[in-house]
């Protein structure tokens, strides 16, 4: 009977795929501390600068599933190694902009690059981790985006004090760069290919996955015929749910806690930064904390995926509580606990591509319900600001939120069927 104590590398792979989703959000964020920096030197009018900062939602949002198919296609290694250093590239030649055309066009480009990130992972996830780890693994990657987002605007600040918003997109662009080059010398398509990985931590991932992907190539339907069966629609229109909230504290918070709730400008970069970095480490024990339910036999697959859903929706609720609180500090409290929800609610989205995609396929589910539920990133923000602009307050688009919350509740209660593999 062997004793060998298996290797861990699954987990650095793991941190490496962290890191890409905290590098993706860092440089998806430069050019909002650098946008008053850009409208003055090119005379860019607020308008113009709107539709800049939405290019980058264009290509991303419409290439979800291409880049889906092609990490399933071709391999992850390559697929995210190449789209991280497409961006990262595309982040630094912003420095180089000279006007409107061309800032939007590498804006254009940068969501190319970064369509690929989350369908990447999730494909990775399928392959190097057996299915009782999947909403640990799919928790801690997402996790990196509130990493970034809570990091990014104190960072990019300091650099463009330092250096210039030119040479910031370039630095930042850089790390991008560094990252790529570790991980097409360190990652493996497969375990079976990583001389780290020792037999025991092989046997341990490979018996503990009812479909053992990676090991061929074959693929059973094209990616559309995906749209017949309930649950794939049932996991789109509840992501663009979660996503409408979620994009409301990466985009309106700040405004929010300045104009409803007095804030000054330090108050504020303080209290927009806590329900991201909290809501890292809940989306992180969400994960864990539901495989643990699951793999003990507590519960089924399908009964554990759907409380943390509901539960996590539920506490994203909250946002309705906040458009009454009296108080900064019961507003922020109520957003901690809102935020913290829609990453409870996360860390199972993230592990429902692996556990309901045909074999081979997980990056085309992942990218497919990726690309709806960043429609909520496009819409949420408008629908906040015409809200704003018609009403003079926050009041009825956080309550909007809510309701939005609750349909997404009953779409996971009742729309999502028994949580399996597609069968073809």
């Amino acid at each position: 009977m062997s004793t060998e104590k298996k290797s861990n590398v699954r987990w650095v792979v793991a941190a490496l795929m962290w890191s890409a989703i905290a590098i993706n959000y860092i440089d998806r964020t430069v050019l909002a501390a650098a946008a008053p920096y850009i409208t003055k030197e090119f005379s860019i009018t607020p308008s113009q600068m709107g539709i800049i900062m939405s290019g980058f939602f264009w290509s991303y949002a419409l290439l979800q599933v291409p880049a889906g198919w092609f990490a399933d296609k071709i391999g992850q290694k390559k697929t995210l190694g190449f789209a991280v250093a497409w961006w990262s590239i595309a982040t630094a030649l912003t420095g180089l902009g000279t006007g409107f055309k061309s800032i939007l066009g590498f804006r254009v480009a940068l969501g190319i690059g970064e369509a690929a990130a989350y369908p990447s992972n999730a494909g990775i996830s399928s392959k190097w981790f057996p299915d009782k780890e999947r909403a640990t693994v799919g928790g801690l990657f997402d996790s990196g985006s509130k990493f970034g987002g809570a990091v990014a605007m104190p960072l990019i600040v300091w650099l463009i004090v330092l250096f210039g918003w030119k040479m910031t997109f370039v630095i930042i662009g850089g790390a991008g760069i560094v990252w790529s080059i570790i991980w097409i010398l360190y990652f493996k398509e497969i375990p079976e290919e990583h001389k780290g990985v020792n037999a025991a931590e092989l046997k341990y991932i490979r018996e503990g996955q009812s479909q053992k992907e990676g090991l061929d190539k074959e693929q059973p339907m094209k990616w559309y015929e995906l749209l017949k069966y309930r649950n794939i629609w049932a996991m789109c229109i509840g992501f663009f749910m979660i996503n409408y909230t979620s994009y409301f504290f990466i985009t309106w918070l700040p405004t929010y806690l300045i104009k409803e709730k007095g804030m000054g400008m330090l108050a504020m970069g303080f209290a927009a930064m806590l329900p991201l970095l909290i809501s890292m480490f809940v989306e992180v024990a969400a994960g864990w904390a539901s495989d643990k339910v699951q793999s003990k036999g507590w519960l089924s697959l399908t009964a554990t995926r759907k409380v943390f859903l509901v539960g996590g929706l539920l506490m994203a609720s909250c946002i309705g509580l906040a458009a009454f609180a009296e108080s900064a500090v019961t507003a922020i409290v109520l957003l901690c606990i809102a935020k913290s929800g829609t990453t409870v609610a996360a860390s199972q989205v993230w592990a429902l591509p692996g556990d309901v995609a045909p074999k081979n396929m997980t990056s085309v589910v992942a990218g497919l319900q990726n690309s709806v539920s960043n429609m909520g990133g496009v819409v949420g923000p408008i629908v906040t600001g015409a809200i704003l602009q018609a009403t003079g307050s926050f009041t009825m688009a956080l309550l909007l939120s809510s309701a939005l919350l609750v349909v997404g509740i009953l779409n996971y209660l009742f729309l999502l069927g028994k949580v399996k593999h597609i069968e073809v």
